[in-house]
């Protein structure tokens, strides 16, 4: 299947699913000017294979927990896929406020090109410039990334972990991680904060 929209278009999703459980999305070409594929709550058992991706915002679970809701994803595995000229790769974004939990994710054999933050969790996901800390958030944990090569955009990082103050990320696996500059040399670091987890080479 292939998808194709101006990298301009606001809101256009290539692919969303939402309260959908043992799907397949497999074989398949997105451009866009929002997330490639979007999983939403309530989703479980979902295989994501062989998706070349961008440009776009990248392959995101979430948004979740919007106005303080409960929302639970698990049993997500995204493979085999590359992502090119996006603002993001792999994603998980949450609202503070929300409750729920996301695990049993696998993002394993994803190749990015030219992207500018190659790996996200963002636990404070806002459309607003300044959304408040809030004590409650959706759970994330049993995230593994493996064997992700690629090159981002050094304005950017290619890491970013923002885990909640008051729910830290855990179990947050990394393993054979290679991700350079596109262009340039690396001006930021990787950012982590609260999350915790095993990295090996």
């Amino acid at each position: 299947m292939s998808i194709n929209s101006p990298a301009f278009s606001p809101n256009t999703d290539g692919i969303h699913i939402e309260n959908t459980k043992t799907v397949a999305i497999f074989n398949s070409r997105i451009s866009n000017g929002d997330d490639c594929i979007s999983i939403g709550p309530g989703c479980s058992h979902v295989s994501i294979e062989n998706i070349t991706c961008g440009p776009s915002h990248g392959i995101s679970i979430g948004s979740l927990g919007l106005h303080n809701s409960q929302a639970c994803v698990s049993n997500i595995t995204v493979r085999n896929s590359k992502i090119r000229h996006s603002d993001n790769g792999p994603r998980i974004k949450t609202w503070q406020g929300g409750t729920g939990a996301v695990s049993g994710v696998r993002f394993e054999s994803i190749v990015m090109e030219n992207v500018k933050n190659c790996i996200v969790i963002d636990r404070y996901y806002c459309l607003a410039k300044q959304c408040s800390n809030q004590t409650s958030a959706v759970y994330v944990s049993d995230v593994s990334y493996a064997s992700i090569r690629g090159s981002y955009d050094a304005r950017g990082v290619p890491v970013r972990f923002a885990c909640s103050d008051a729910v830290a990320c855990t179990d947050i696996a990394m393993s054979d991680v290679e991700l350079l500059p596109y262009q340039g040399e690396m001006v930021a670091d990787p950012f982590c904060w609260n999350a915790y987890g095993p990295w090996t080479q």
